[in-house]
């Protein structure tokens, strides 16, 4: 009974929505501008917590105009305003948190700003959180109507566009099946499938070009290369650098609600990196504190690592590197008493515990002999090749059998600079000869 009540209220919906004259302007601006899109001094605040599960708790919210923060609230964007172009390919970068996501929901009209004014001109689909408009008591082909309609497109529009969007999506064999039967990934193909067919002359894209297998995404990125050569303007959140580096020429950088820099991609991506360097590094010393060897260090320990110093290759003491670059250590070790033979190890250790790289003397058959009082080490890393990120130094002095560390020091941190941070992958950065034959 309840899932009929719904497909009433559903085919109703349908026709009401077609019969409104100048439906497609409900949340856009009407007055004539070149722009296709303006953001004017747009602030927004939400509340912690804060969560609408009804229409009543949502109405009252809806005509709320207190401008101040109250008890729990925080702004999400301060002040924001750019343009965007006709037929421009804007990317919105910055780290969690930073307002890009709340951006897109203002255009596509799924929240309203606390103050300022936005206008956009021109027909606009949102590939915002993918499948965002369906219920999951409705079948495939029905959701397909009912979010092409929320989307902006005419019943008729729908039944012309209906098999291309079914062969897009590949999943013909269960479009009269309730999505609610639907895998994660089934859902995502149908919802981007409306979307992407919608023929939009604005598109807001958000991190959803990785839905489906990888024939499904070949089929996105051909549909993404269609839409940039149809003239549409583009807004694309992501955090894969190379994809904004290579779609946009233009960058705003958001950090904490407001735009720290915009410019052109090459420009903007490094401050960008910069921000992330200085979180990872944050990250890094919260993580070093919990890297531990299974034995444990007795806290009388005899001996203890006073100091660790990092070179370059000319021996200038610094703590950023260049990829390639010679790193040496200097470790002034100190003892309590005469240790026989001790052993000392070095492990490179990632933001996420992977251990990089290690080594140790008793490994590289250099023996430390016996050790009473103050001592120096110098350690030559040579040229490591490490790939760009901010790393800790490990280090660990052990008896001469390894059963047992004196003392570990896990504080020290080492930053590698390079090439871009999402241009690389993996550990070490290989030195790759290319020919082709």
């Amino acid at each position: 009974m309840a899932n009929l009540c719904w497909r009433y209220l559903f085919v109703d919906f349908l026709y009401w929505y077609d019969d409104i004259p100048e439906k497609r302007t409900l949340f856009c601006g009407k007055h004539i501008m070149k722009n296709a899109i303006e953001f004017n001094n747009i602030w927004k605040k939400f509340k912690r917590g804060e969560k609408f599960n009804s229409l009543r708790d949502a109405i009252p919210n809806f005509f709320r105009k207190k401008i101040e923060l109250e008890a729990g609230e925080f702004w999400a964007l301060k002040d924001v305003s750019f343009e965007i172009e006709k037929g421009e390919v804007l990317g919105i970068i910055g780290p969690n948190g930073a307002g890009k996501s709340t951006i897109l929901k203002l255009l596509s009209g799924i929240i309203i700003p606390n103050k300022g004014t936005m206008s956009i001109n021109g027909r606009l689909a949102a590939l915002i959180e993918v499948g965002a408009g369906f219920h999951n008591d409705l079948t495939g082909r029905e959701n397909i109507y009912l979010n092409g309609t929320i989307l902006g497109m005419t019943r008729k529009e729908i039944d012309s566009k209906f098999d291309r969007i079914v062969e897009f999506s590949g999943l013909s064999e269960f479009i009269d099946t309730p999505v609610k039967r639907y895998s994660s990934g089934m859902y995502s193909r149908l919802g981007f499938s409306v979307a992407a067919h919608m023929d939009p002359d604005i598109l807001l894209v958000d991190e959803v070009l990785s839905v489906g297998d990888m024939a499904f995404q070949a089929r996105c990125a051909e549909k993404m290369r269609e839409l940039l050569g149809s003239g549409a303007t583009i807004i694309l959140i992501s955090h894969n650098l190379p994809l904004v580096q290579n779609m946009c020429k233009k960058v705003i950088l958001l950090h904490k609600g407001q735009i720290l820099n915009e410019g052109h991609t090459n420009d903007v991506i490094p401050l960008y990196e910069k921000i992330v360097y200085s979180q990872r590094e944050e990250e890094v010393k919260k993580e070093a504190s919990k890297l531990d060897y299974k034995v444990k260090v007795r806290e009388d320990s005899l001996v203890s690592i006073d100091e660790v110093a990092i070179y370059d290759g000319a021996s200038n003491k610094k703590d950023i590197f260049s990829i390639n670059e010679h790193i040496n250590l200097q470790v002034l070790l100190g003892t309590k008493k005469k240790i026989e033979r001790p052993v000392v190890s070095v492990e490179i250790v990632r933001a996420d515990g992977v251990i990089c790289c290690a080594t140790n003397t008793k490994q590289d058959k250099f023996d430390l002999g016996n050790i009473d009082g103050k001592k120096t080490i110098e350690i030559g890393l040579g040229d490591i090749n490490l790939l760009p990120g901010v790393y800790v130094l490990r280090l660990a002095v052990w008896d001469k059998d390894m059963l047992h560390p004196f003392c570990v020091r896990k504080q020290d941190i080492l930053k590698i600079e390079g090439a871009s941070l999402s241009a690389t992958k993996g550990i070490f950065n290989l030195k790759v000869k290319w020919k082709l034959y």
